[in-house]
């Protein structure tokens, strides 16, 4: 059975309790373009960019794809992201580019790289793994590596009841990257799963210096060289992401709760330069 295509809710029916409750309330920066029912223009996201010399965001349009570029390489060849009007996938797109410059144009520069290599029809396993974490994905910092016994395990009612204040208290956390997800939370209630990208670090490691980290890894082509490096992470299992996982029954009946694979394992987490391990890593 194919599964349905996703399809998000026209600007104005948005309930505006969505922007308050997470993801989206970690980017309330933005709110005046995602709040209210005017679609922002392309120069207001142009606006927000920190420096000039990041790529432009231009309507995509029939002039626009006349140059008969692939969407990568026009990013790296003419410093241009072609962004839909009106399109929260796009918006969304582009909210993560202001945020995380140096992360997606790792992430292009890779991808750029695999087309080279492979021609513009094919798709190889490092390929798959990019788009999976573009679209999906999550960065999580872990500061009780004691926890992921329970993520290898799949027993998401011991990570997210049995350990439910370590999601409130530091000693793990997530930020999301992927803009597929945000774009998904715009639906009230909607089970969220990310494909994650673990690092191993105290609590009080800036996010900065951990998503500068990363994109090196995946500039260097350490990272993302195969899908199964990333982790499936049900978020709305998280203290405060669904509306009904203060029930202790929805860790146990949620149909995002997927068990392991048999033979599935998943990569030890990352530790990355000038960055401090945690206590009993």
């Amino acid at each position: 059975m194919s599964r349905q295509r996703y399809v998000a809710p026209v600007r104005e029916a948005v309930d505006p309790a969505v922007f308050a409750a997470p993801p989206l309330a970690a980017w309330d920066e933005y709110a005046a373009l995602l709040h209210g029912t005017d679609w922002p223009v392309i120069d207001a996201l142009n606006a927000r960019r920190h420096e000039a010399s990041l790529p432009r965001f231009a309507t995509q349009d029939r002039a626009l794809l006349e140059d008969g570029l692939h969407y990568e390489q026009r990013i790296a060849e003419r410093g241009v992201i072609a962004t839909r009007e009106r399109n929260w996938h796009d918006l969304f797109n582009a909210l993560v580019w202001l945020r995380y410059p140096a992360l997606k144009q790792a992430l292009n520069r890779r991808q750029v790289e695999e087309i080279g290599r492979m021609g513009p029809r094919s798709r190889s396993r490092p390929q798959c793994a990019m788009t999976h974490f573009d679209e999906a994905g999550v960065i999580v910092r872990v500061a009780d590596t004691s926890l992921l016994a329970l993520w290898d395990a799949h027993d998401w009612h011991g990570l997210f009841w049995g350990e439910r204040a370590a999601w409130q208290d530091g000693r793990i956390d997530v930020a999301v990257f992927g803009h597929a997800l945000l774009e998904h939370a715009l639906t009230p209630g909607k089970l969220l799963v990310g494909k994650a990208l673990v690092v191993a670090a105290d609590a009080a490691t800036a996010w900065e210096s951990i998503i500068a980290g990363l994109a090196e890894r995946v500039a260097s082509g350490e990272l993302l060289r195969d899908p199964l490096e990333l982790r499936p992470l049900p978020l709305s299992g998280i203290p405060g992401w669904h509306p009904d996982n203060g029930d202790e029954g929805f860790h146990r009946s949620t149909p995002c709760y997927q068990p392991r694979r048999e033979g599935r394992g998943y990569p030890p987490p990352w530790t990355l330069p000038d960055i401090p391990e945690p206590m009993g890593a």
